[in-house]
Parts: C-alpha cells; sequence; structure tokens
C-alpha cells in the first residue's frame, strides 16, 4: 500500500501547498524547474497539459506518485501568463477588465509508467475595473505571481463578478477532481 508520504508536489506554489494541506493531503515540495514555452503554438488546454507532464516528469523518481499542473488565463484565444513587471500587469487588468475569460489548469500525475493528465476550466467574469483600482492593485506584490496578473483568493477577488466553475481552479489547484483521481493511486484526503 502506498503511504500519503509519498506524494510529491512539483511546485512551489504556496497556494498549492496550503491547499493540499487544506484536504489534508500530505506531500513534500520538489519544484520543477523547467523551461515554461510551448514548442509551437499551443490552444491553453493543450498547452498546460504539455507543461504539467513537463514538471511531472522533470521531478519523477521510482515509485513516487507526482502531483504537477500549470494554470494560465485564456482571453480570446490569447494566453496570459505571470506578468513580469507593473506595466505587463497593467496590460493584462486592461484587456480583462469588463470581460469574461477562461482559467485553464492542466493536472498530471505520475507514478513510473502510469500517468494521467487533465485539464479544468472555469469561466471568470470580471467588473468593469476602476483605472485608480488597477493602479493600486499593481501596486501590491499580489498580481506578479499569478497567471493573468490577479489573485481571486486575495484582493484580486474585487474584480470577480461571477465565475462558473470551480473556484479553486482559479486558485491554481482543482481539488475536488484531483482529490478522486489520487484515491486511484492510494492516497485519500484526510479529515481529521
Amino acid at each position: 500500500m502506498i503511504t500519503q508520504h509519498s506524494l510529491i508536489l512539483a511546485s512551489a506554489s504556496p497556494r498549492r501547498t496550503e491547499l493540499l494541506r487544506q484536504i489534508g493531503v500530505p506531500h513534500t515540495i520538489r519544484p520543477a524547474n523547467v523551461l515554461e514555452e510551448a514548442p509551437y503554438p499551443m490552444a491553453a488546454g493543450e498547452y498546460v497539459m504539455y507543461l504539467s507532464r513537463k514538471k511531472a516528469r522533470a521531478v519523477a523518481k521510482s515509485g513516487e506518485i507526482v502531483l504537477a499542473a500549470d494554470t494560465v488565463v485564456a482571453l480570446d484565444q490569447q494566453i496570459l501568463e505571470k506578468p513580469a513587471d507593473q506595466p505587463a500587469a497593467l496590460e493584462m487588468l486592461r484587456l480583462l477588465s469588463g470581460r469574461t475569460h477562461e482559467v485553464v489548469t492542466g493536472v498530471t500525475l505520475l507514478q513510473d509508467e502510469r500517468e494521467e493528465t487533465f485539464t479544468i476550466t472555469t469561466t471568470v467574469r470580471f467588473c468593469d475595473i476602476p483605472e485608480s483600482w488597477m493602479l493600486s492593485y499593481i501596486a501590491t506584490e499580489e498580481p506578479y505571481d499569478k497567471a493573468g496578473g490577479y489573485g481571486i483568493q486575495g484582493k484580486g477577488g474585487l474584480f470577480v463578478e461571477a465565475i462558473d466553475g470551480d473556484y479553486y481552479n482559479v486558485v491554481g489547484l482543482p481539488i475536488n477532481p484531483i482529490s478522486r483521481r489520487l484515491e486511484t493511486f492510494g492516497i485519500k484526503p484526510m479529515f481529521a
């Protein structure tokens, strides 16, 4: 029987770690240091599956169960990843303001020859964001390590008018479908 301590999280994301802790899944953090770029133009779903597989394979060791994920924001076929600086964050917020976008996460679970990869998509609608809010928000540290330049679980949640789908997917780790699949690997969430 595989123990719960054999899960490896191929991510340095504090949000992903916190979500796994929230559902009682012990894990070890082993960030995957891979180049996050597509080998050719890809749609958002294909891209996040490609990256999650790449991350999982980069850290995998024999017998271990690896969980890797990649999340992007997609707007009109354009992929918005993490903004590099304030001008990029401001440009992203202006693009998203008053519009509906998709948050797409690719997840890979890997153990030796067994590999499962899937995507979850959530639709998010933003209000018309006042310019003063955008400028105040990009002055914080919050936008710079998040796809699309906002964190729904933080101050960026202020921009959200509606959400259709998995909230935790927007945070960065869709915990319900992951938990169900982890059970097939012998890892169960703990409620105690």
